[in-house]
């Protein structure tokens, strides 16, 4: 296989390691999974679930929605039921045509990326501007075109009780000619980091003033699964491109992502669902429209998911401070998402060493290294940190927090 798209998917990417150590985790017993995305097996949502799969059942609407297509839109009940929630939360008219659904986020990602950034027909190159980083592992090899990504260093600050927040450093953020389209994630995979109210205003007029569309990955935010420990404004308009998802609210194996944008970028991710899937799945939406039509997804993800989120961070953060006593050592402050971003300055091995000594001893975290899409500057931060996550079973989290204490302890030695 020759063809420069072979030669760009098929050699190693980050996420393609991630998946597969969750698999292989998963396949090996005693093998302590707190590096990769699955969410928490909240009781509360497992009976949710369970409980519309059964009415779903009995209606016949889940068996007629699996035995046939829907529009290369997504299910269109599903659209307008969540239409009218947007139009409440966000206080500015919500249509069904501001609405795509694909198969999971990362399908979103690659198609918006993809559109807004590369070569362009007339010879300009576009980027895709993150302007925080740590970000998502998974946007770094979504460019067709290789260095797609571009990012700066954030600034750093450092909080009481060995905690520390990330902030865009806009002095270094330049937005001309060159970018295609600004993504955040908010809150970020890895860090939990929440840009805050000002930082984006700050971010949508400067996009805006640039006519440069601005990606806001609302994967853990709000309104649903919220997954936000921080008070935050909504905020959409025609500019942004807002991207939600199912999944972690708790229904990660139905693959369903939610894309909400002007009505032309609806049409063209209308096209590519059509060119590379014929259709997203049904599976999800069938299962969450009773639940936007009644008020259980706003009610299930501030009652049930953020709670149980926001006391377990708290809870980890304490135990591994307790744990990992070196002053060297720090916690992003838990500000959202499902992960604490684990900071070991002057650490004396690379996060991708750390990875392997801890693989070594049955636990699976993640190397911070592989969370700088477009960083190119040399920046020692990049390989001195390690995303764990808390949403596994108690047990399992407080032994994977002594394998890795006991590593870390004796490398500060």
């Amino acid at each position: 296989m020759h063809s420069k798209f072979a030669e760009k998917f098929l050699q190693h990417a980050a996420i393609t390691e991630l998946m597969d150590d969750l698999n292989e985790g998963v396949q090996t017993p005693g093998m302590l999974m707190l590096g990769g995305g699955n969410p928490a097996q909240i009781p509360d949502i497992a009976d949710a679930i369970d409980a519309e799969l059964q009415a779903r059942m009995e209606d016949g609407s889940l068996v007629q929605s699996l035995m046939n297509y829907d529009g290369p839109q997504g299910k269109d009940s599903f659209r307008l039921a969540l239409a009218d929630v947007l139009t409440d939360y966000y206080g500015t008219p919500v249509t069904p045509d501001h609405i795509a659904l694909t198969n999971g986020s990362q399908s979103a990602f690659f198609y918006l990326m993809n559109l807004f950034a590369g070569t362009t027909s007339d010879g300009v190159r576009k980027r895709v501007m993150l302007p925080v980083c740590p970000e998502y592992i998974g946007y770094g090899d979504l460019g067709v075109e290789e260095g797609l990504f571009c990012t700066v260093k954030p600034r750093i600050e450092l909080l009481p009780n060995r905690e520390f927040k990330y902030h865009p450093d806009f002095n270094a953020l330049e937005l001309d000619e060159s970018i295609g389209v600004v993504c955040v994630s908010r809150p970020t995979n890895p860090s939990g980091n929440v840009v805050t109210d000002d930082e984006l205003a700050v971010l949508d007029q400067a996009c805006r003033s640039h006519q440069i569309p601005l990606i806001i990955d609302n994967a853990y935010g709000a309104p649903f699964p919220n997954i936000l420990f921080e008070s935050v404004q909504p905020i959409w308009n025609d500019n942004i491109i807002l991207c939600l998802s199912l999944s972690k609210l708790g229904l990660p194996g139905a693959r369903c992502g939610i894309v909400v944008a002007r009505p032309e970028v609806i049409k063209a991710v209308n096209n590519l669902n059509a060119i590379m899937g014929l259709a997203p799945g049904s599976a999800g939406p069938i299962i969450a429209q009773n639940w936007v039509r009644n008020g259980d997804m706003l009610r299930l993800s501030n009652e049930v998911v953020k709670t149980y989120y926001q006391s377990r961070a708290q809870q980890v953060a304490d135990w591994l401070k307790q744990a990992i006593p070196d002053e060297r050592f720090r916690i992003h402050k838990p500000e959202g998402a499902i992960f604490l971003w684990l900071w070991f300055d002057e650490l004396p091995v690379t996060s991708r060493m750390l990875y392997r000594l801890l693989k070594d001893k049955g636990l699976l975290l993640v190397a911070g290294e592989h969370f700088f899409p477009g960083l190119t500057e040399p920046w020692p931060h990049k390989y001195q940190c390690m995303r764990l996550s808390y949403a596994a079973p108690e047990k399992q989290v407080i032994e994977g927090i002594s394998i890795l204490a006991n590593v870390i302890n004796e490398l500060y030695q």
